[in-house]
């Protein structure tokens, strides 16, 4: 273990964190858990739910309580891939090319509707979530560490959008779904804002930075160096192996899904303060990292089958370690 850090020192950072973003998110309490989760891991989120439920409010005041740079991006039909990562531009006066870099070069990116903008503009995005670098005219431009992806679509509204194909998705390390508040929190919201509260006003709100990039590496840290015992790890396989040999399924959890289930479960270990990841963390995490990465056959659709029933039902099949 890094002897720089300590098992427990993340709890008080991402408390502070978990403080800023009730700010201004009222409940959505298991999201913001697994967004903590995947911030840590260093992992992109895809935030899906019907419009109003705060899935930008969130990722707005997640980057807020970072003190990291921030962009929004509202995806569009007519959205170009140099729109987002940008291009060279050529200068008469010096007779040189200038690159004028677009959005995507940032550490916080929050895609707002991805799932409405072609192919050709979602997948610009694919080789700066995976190396976390841009290539533009054969040159790298590298994007930071700290570079992370909040991406937002509506799961209803289907007509004039694209979804998103497998090799996209994968690179998500979480899917959350959110839902509508409880009845008691629709009035807290309706509450706040009878106070006057501003959802478009982050200030006035009194949400700031609480965690500096060097925080961020010493989570992150912390949960690199949680151990793992060699049961856990052939738990995590063995789901994983499962969901490929399920009749239900067309295409299963990849290699790379389970190493997600790995890193997301260490996260979720350092984010609860533990010293060693447990089986209880592994399926913590399992539905937001193995959803979106399950694609159902066509009869199991009609029977109106879900990806998280398929891993629901693993988890209570597979042998827990002990």
């Amino acid at each position: 273990m890094n002897p720089s850090v300590e098992t427990g020192a993340a709890p008080p950072l991402l408390e502070a964190l978990r403080t800023e973003l009730s700010r201004v998110v009222v409940g959505q309490a298991e999201a913001i858990e697994a967004l903590l989760v995947a911030l840590v891991a260093r992992g992109h989120v895809l935030l899906e739910g019907v419009p109003g439920v705060a899935k930008t409010l969130l990722a707005k005041a997640l980057a807020r309580s970072l003190d990291l740079q921030f962009r929004r991006v509202q995806f569009t039909p007519d959205l170009m891939p140099q729109d987002l990562l940008g291009t060279n531009v050529f200068r008469q006066g010096s007779g040189t090319f200038e690159l004028v870099k677009g959005p995507v070069f940032t550490e916080v990116l929050l895609a707002d509707e991805l799932n409405r903008t072609p192919p050709k503009t979602q997948s610009a995005l694919l080789e700066a979530m995976e190396e976390r670098q841009v290539t533009l005219d054969g040159v790298r431009h590298p994007l930071g560490e700290s570079f992370l992806v909040l991406a937002t679509q509506n799961p209803l509204e289907l007509e004039g959008t694209y979804p998103l194909p497998e090799a996209q998705t994968d690179r998500f390390l979480m899917k959350l779904a959110l839902g509508y508040p409880s009845r008691a929190e629709e009035i807290e919201v309706l509450r706040r804002h009878h106070q006057g509260f501003d959802g478009h006003d982050l200030d006035t709100a009194g949400v700031k930075p609480v965690v500096s990039a060097a925080g961020l590496a010493q989570l992150r840290a912390a949960a690199r160096a949680v151990p793992v015992q060699e049961l856990l790890l052939e738990y995590i396989a063995e789901l994983c192996r499962r969901t490929r040999e399920h009749s239900r399924l067309r295409l299963g959890a990849s290699p790379r899904a389970a190493v997600a289930l790995l890193g997301a479960a260490k996260a979720h270990a350092a984010v609860m303060g533990q010293g060693f990841v447990s089986p209880d963390d592994v399926k913590a995490v399992a539905l937001p990292v193995l959803r979106h990465r399950l694609v159902l056959r066509p009869e199991a659709e009609i029977e109106g089958l879900t990806a998280d029933a398929v891993v629901t039902g693993l988890l209570a099949d597979v042998a827990v370690p002990r």
